[in-house]
């Protein structure tokens, strides 16, 4: 039997991406899968899908009485900017905190009462929450507050439902190309980072999804309030990590 056979879940910016990957993750593990995202379904999306913009309380309140009993929840929906404090402009606080902060807390108070018990949530939170990337204000602090969120959610929600998050790193995504394109030398950044992954490879979008499912299954039944990093290795190191010289 797949590890999440019965159980369904919804997903949000289901898109592309890592929203993506754990979509198809969870299908192949047997759940019922819905997602959302801005605009209209992806074509070849082989499960339901909802529009919307995840920073709207009202219409994620709605969404979430359409769809009843869950038993997984994974907020991944997020936006990223890039640009210090200084230069970052009130309606770009109003996106990043809007989707990043807002959307996340929108959805947890829609759809927690609708968890069954045992329910998994499941936040994507970032490295970028625990350590700042440069020229990334809102995004790093949006992150914090993500995580702050989950363990707050497993204090307070459990036993009836866990809550978790995963930390990525550098995943094979648009977003890590935008933060490589703030460098003065984008080619010398990336070998750069490379080289500071004891793996030697970005992560790719199925990585946080195999950590995803994991942690939306039983097997998990014991993590909560936890944030689990997914990085290759890049945090644990030194700054004066050997492969890089």
């Amino acid at each position: 039997m797949t590890r999440l056979s019965g159980k369904r879940a919804f997903v949000t910016g289901g898109r592309q991406g890592i929203g993506r990957a754990i979509v198809e993750a969870f299908l192949v593990e047997g759940a019922e899968v819905i997602t959302c995202g801005r605009g209209g379904k992806p074509d070849a999306l082989p499960c339901t899908w909802h529009s919307l913009d995840v920073s709207d309380p009202d219409a994620v309140a709605t969404v979430a009485q359409s769809i009843g009993p869950l038993d997984i929840l994974v907020n991944n929906a997020g936006v990223q900017v890039e640009k210090t404090v200084v230069d970052s402009t009130d309606l770009d606080w109003d996106l990043v905190i809007g989707a990043n902060c807002r959307g996340v807390f929108n959805c947890c108070r829609a759809f927690i009462p609708t968890l069954r018990s045992g329910g998994s949530i499941v936040n994507i939170g970032s490295i970028s929450g625990q350590v700042a990337d440069p020229s990334m204000a809102l995004y790093n602090a949006s992150k914090a507050f993500v995580h702050g969120l989950t363990r707050s959610i497993a204090v307070d929600h459990g036993p009836k439902i866990r809550c978790n998050a995963i930390c990525p790193g550098w995943i094979n995504t648009g977003m890590l190309e935008a933060g490589f394109d703030l460098a003065s030398d984008p080619v010398a950044a990336r070998q750069d980072a490379l080289a500071r992954h004891p793996v030697r490879r970005f992560g790719e979008p199925r990585d946080v999804a195999a950590m995803a499912v994991w942690l939306a299954s039983d097997e998990a039944a014991f993590a909560t309030g936890q944030l689990f990093t997914v990085d290759g290795g890049m945090t644990a190191a030194s700054p004066l990590n050997p492969g890089v010289f």
